[in-house]
């Protein structure tokens, strides 16, 4: 893939648990708003073995935001519909688990690396491409 520069990405990412804990994956959608429609840039499905909803939340920003990287983009907005995701990462929530601290923190490097961002809870109605991805990847684990 060739790398490009664009000005702006967004970045609509899920995270489930079939159990919590249970059979977890990710899904993200990274896209180019400058199109009409916004042109998807690139995609992640993944399963990622047995987590929380909460740890799987976190790991599909982190698996978007590298989906995102060679983009270069100065901007990103990241739209999830975990609030503890977004509000957590504002500084609104603290983190009290310390098993997503690590997480938390590797998500913070990723948005670093952008002059500006943009990060919103959105509902899971707005959220589809990336929720239908994980419930993919989820349904393929599961012979379905």
């Amino acid at each position: 893939m060739t790398e490009q520069q664009l000005d702006e990405v967004v970045v609509y990412c899920d995270g489930g648990s079939r159990g919590n804990p249970g059979p977890a994956a990710i899904g993200a959608v990274v896209l180019d708003p400058s199109t009409e429609p916004p042109r998807v840039l690139a995609t992640v499905s993944e399963t990622i073995g047995v987590t929380t909803n909460n740890v799987a939340e976190y790991r599909a920003l982190i698996a978007g935001l590298e989906a995102a990287a060679p983009f270069h983009a100065r901007r990103v907005r990241v739209r999830a519909d975990s609030l503890l995701v977004i509000n957590q990462l504002r500084g609104v929530w603290k983190v009290k688990h310390e098993g997503l601290r690590p997480l938390v923190e590797e998500a913070r490097a990723l948005l670093r690396g952008y002059e500006s961002v943009d990060l919103a809870h959105v509902r899971r109605e707005k959220n589809t491409q990336a929720d239908a991805l994980v419930n993919q990847a989820l349904d393929a684990a599961a012979g379905r």
